[in-house]
């Protein structure tokens, strides 16, 4: 199964550290509606509204009564509205965030950039992951996608993880086709992981073991 389409001509920098060893698959961004609206409506929303609606209540209370202490209380209050600023500032840079987001699928393993200011490039091969699963958000559900949440042995499986990946398994967030995703990355890992356990050349033809078809993925 090839899903790499419509990309030939064109290389960013997560598709130059693939080795020329390694044939891409897949190669995705995230669904951008869906992004921007689990961006706005984060863990982080509630805390921001309530801390912000007692701090304009103090604010407001300061400015009725009058006095001296009215600027000093507003240069404080702005100060003290820091977390408000910070899930503004992280909103609003969603953009940024999504330019930087991509996801590439090859016969070794799977490569994620991210981050805000600065780039970030991760890769996981096959040969570490241990469990592959589909997530599915409220908005993920109603625009049509999903995750695709691989988790490594070591590691237990969290569906909180919107837009990163943990740290040891990757999350490929948001994707229109998640259940192709989700099926080529299983196949891959079992077939490898199947593969390096015990070799193919290795199998008497009595084994009642895993068949796989791996040859080094002439697809």
């Amino acid at each position: 199964m090839n899903m790499y389409n419509n990309f030939d001509s064109y290389e960013s920098d997560l598709t130059a550290m693939v080795g020329h060893n390694e044939n891409i698959l897949w190669r995705g961004k995230p669904d951008k509606k869906c992004f921007i609206l689990e961006s706005i409506f984060n863990p982080l929303l509630p805390f921001a509204l309530v801390w912000c609606i007692v701090d304009l209540s103090v604010l407001g209370f300061s400015f009725v009564s009058g006095g001296p202490m009215g600027l000093f209380v507003l240069a404080f209050m702005s100060l003290h509205m820091m977390p408000v600023w910070l899930y503004i500032g992280g909103v609003a840079m969603t953009s940024r965030k999504y330019k930087n987001m991509e996801y590439l699928i090859t016969d070794k393993g799977i490569y994620i950039s991210s981050g805000m200011f600065s780039k970030q490039f991760e890769m996981k091969p096959f040969t570490d992951l241990s469990h592959i699963n589909i997530h599915r958000g409220i908005f993920d559900q109603y625009l049509g996608v999903g995750d695709v949440v691989t988790v490594c042995g070591h590691e237990s499986y969290s569906s909180s993880s919107s837009h990163s990946h943990s740290r040891h398994g990757m999350t490929i967030c948001d994707i229109r086709d998640y259940k192709e995703v989700f099926q080529m990355v299983k196949d891959l890992q079992t077939d490898i992981y199947s593969d390096t356990m015990y070799p193919n050349d290795m199998r008497p033809e009595s084994n009642h073991g895993y068949r796989t078809k791996y040859r080094g993925f002439d697809r």
